[in-house]
Parts: C-alpha cells; sequence; structure tokens
C-alpha cells in the first residue's frame, strides 16, 4: 500500500476493484481459547476461494434497544474467520452499536437490552461465556487512540498482568511481540519507558492494536480506528489490517469507502438499524443488489 493510493480521486461505483490481499507470515498464538471450539461451516464463501468458510463470530436475528428505543433490527450476520469484514453506513444506523455488542461493551449502557443470539466458535457469547473471558478473546480498538497516562511499557504489560502473567522475562517477551505484531516495534523499541502519551497519534493508535493484541485475543473489533489520523498514519494502519488477519479474524467500522474496498473481504451495508445487504467487497461495490447499497457506495447520500 502506498500513500499515493489515499490521495487518489474517488472512483466510480462502475469502477472500483478490490486491492490485492496483503500477506504475512503467521507467528504462533500461545494462549489457548477458553472455550473449546465447534465452529460453524458458513454457507458463504470465501473472498478468495469457492470453498465454504468457517464463521468465527454470528449474530442471528438479533435485536437491540435502548429502553423503548430499537436500534438494531434482525440483525443476521456471519463474521469468517481470518477475514476481514466491514460494517459501513451513513452515522447512526447502527454498525458501532453491532460492534459493541459482540464483546458485550453495550452492557455497560443503562437500558441496554439486547434479545436475539451472538455467537464464538458456535458457542452462545452471552450466555455460556464469561464475560472476562470474552472480551480477552474479543479485543476492541476505539475512534480515538486511548493509551493509558504510563510507559509505552506498561500500557502493553497491563492485560497480561491482569491476567496473571508476572514473570519480567515473560512481560518482556510479551511486549516485543505485541509491539512487532503491531508493527511499531522499531519506533518504539528504544522508547519503552517514555509515557505514551507523548507519541503521536498514529503511533498511540498503533500501541493501542499492540495492547490489544498482548492478550492474544481471536478477533479484533476496530470502531473507525484511522478516521482521527492523518493518511500516512491511516496507510500503515491499513496494510497492518491486512498483516494481521492471518493470525486473527478482524471486524471494522468505517466511513471511508475506499478503505472499505482496500482492506476488507467481506462488507455489510446498514441502514436505520437494519442490515439492507452484505457479500464479498467487490461484489457490494460493483453489484450490489439492493438499489439503497447502490446509491450509498456511489456517494449518493451518507
Amino acid at each position: 500500500m502506498t500513500n499515493a493510493t489515499l490521495t487518489k480521486a474517488a472512483p466510480t461505483t462502475e469502477s472500483l476493484t478490490t486491492a490485492s490481499p496483503m500477506k504475512a507470515k503467521a507467528k504462533e498464538i500461545d494462549y489457548k481459547p477458553d472455550v473449546k471450539k465447534s465452529a460453524r461451516a458458513s454457507s458463504s464463501l470465501g473472498a478468495d476461494s469457492n470453498k465454504p468458510v468457517t464463521v468465527k463470530m454470528g449474530v442471528y436475528d438479533l435485536d437491540l434497544y435502548y429502553k423503548d428505543f430499537q436500534a438494531l433490527n434482525k440483525i443476521n450476520l456471519e463474521f469468517p474467520e481470518n477475514q476481514v469484514t466491514a460494517l459501513i453506513g451513513p452515522s447512526g444506523c447502527g454498525k458501532s452499536t453491532l460492534l459493541k455488542s459482540l464483546n458485550r461493551m453495550n452492557d455497560l449502557i443503562e437500558g441496554c437490552r439486547i434479545e436475539g443470539e451472538i455467537t464464538l466458535d458456535g458457542a452462545d457469547a452471552r450466555k455460556t461465556i464469561d464475560v472476562n473471558s470474552l472480551r480477552r478473546r474479543v479485543g476492541m480498538v476505539f475512534q480515538q487512540p486511548n493509551p493509558f497516562p504510563m510507559s509505552v511499557y506498561d500500557n502493553i504489560a497491563f492485560g497480561p498482568r491482569t491476567h496473571g502473567i508476572k514473570s519480567r522475562s515473560d512481560l518482556d517477551e510479551v511486549v516485543e511481540r505485541s509491539l512487532r505484531d503491531a508493527a511499531i516495534w522499531d519506533e518504539l523499541k528504544d522508547r519503552l519507558k517514555k509515557n505514551a502519551l507523548g507519541l503521536s497519534g498514529g503511533q498511540q493508535q498503533r500501541l493501542c492494536i499492540a495492547r490489544a493484541l498482548a492478550v492474544r485475543p481471536e478477533v479484533l473489533l476496530m470502531d473507525e480506528a484511522t478516521s482521527a489520523l492523518d493518511p500516512i498514519s491511516t496507510a500503515k494502519i491499513e496494510e497492518l489490517v491486512g498483516e494481521l488477519k492471518t493470525r486473527y479474524t478482524v471486524i471494522m467500522v468505517t466511513h471511508n469507502m475506499l478503505q472499505a474496498l482496500r482492506v476488507s473481504d467481506k462488507t455489510a451495508f446498514f441502514l436505520l438499524g437494519e442490515m439492507v445487504e452484505t457479500g464479498v467487497t467487490d461484489d457490494i461495490f460493483t453489484n450490489p443488489q439492493d438499489s439503497r447499497t447502490a446509491d450509498y457506495v456511489a456517494g449518493r447520500f451518507g
């Protein structure tokens, strides 16, 4: 990915094509899942294969209410393992609400009520998986970089320490591995004792990604993680996302149509709390089946 990619004029709907997938050599994951894997096989096809893909997470007949207001209406969506799924749609359509439901962040909102099923490896994420275990397995990166007011090292070590890792040598290994996974080790290896708040915005966001990766999640949620960044930092994170999907399942919310096209394998379009259409990203942008999807990706509203 080059900076020039980000500066091109937005193409028409007919001319959009999917960027070549970025590849990275997978590393071994040390932590084992807390729940035995029994994933479903999806009937949908993978972006790069004619074979069915494995469903890592899924939502089925999902309704979400804030007291009397219904924010999500009968959402049915599956997230393929080791792929990037982009959630797109205008502001207030429910895409971030759905994202936060996947690791139960919405539980913290008073009056929030969820009906339907959310699964992780085929297990009911709300009924059979402890919330702390769920949030370790399903990490999240927010729109604004939010490093803790402590050193770079302590930011990364915070989660592993919470989960019982106390050995300095083990923590050193986790910190280096996480920063390497987030493609920022070379920039920060001589600044590990410096306060993380002194980093640039792009460095802070990659630090937050490294912090999320430190507890070895299986799924990474990204809520408009590049919207507050400059084009160069955005390009680095987009490239990173392409590398991360070799080891993790990535689900991202974005308002940037070209970003969804560049980095995602699957796209789902939301409007007014409903999922209008979902499919392989190239198909959504070049041959949408719903006129509302076609209008949105063409920039006629949103």
